[in-house]
């Protein structure tokens, strides 16, 4: 992602989530932060997280897909391309 991702909406608001389900402060969370190792998530966490996701987003986040997350990016990067593509039709 490039730096212009911080004024991104969906990242700003994907910060803001993982912000409030995992408790941590949002300076932490970048493109490359560890869903696990860097942000602390467990299974529950990671589960919660994507429940309130998916909320959010009034996007569905499959299992196989959510399970090819390891970053913050990946995250985003995913919500992004299925909110283009709902937005540009496909």
């Amino acid at each position: 992602m490039d730096p212009s991702y911080q004024q991104d909406p969906i990242f700003a608001k994907t910060v803001a989530v993982v912000c409030e389900v995992l408790k941590v402060k949002p300076e932490t969370v970048t493109p490359q932060s560890r869903i696990k190792e860097d942000l602390g998530a467990d299974s529950l966490d990671t589960v919660s997280l994507l429940m309130t996701l998916e909320d959010e987003f009034k996007e569905p986040i499959s299992d196989d897909t959510a399970k090819t997350f390891v970053t913050f990016g990946d995250v985003v990067a995913y919500i992004s391309s299925r909110k283009t593509a709902t937005v540009t039709g496909v």
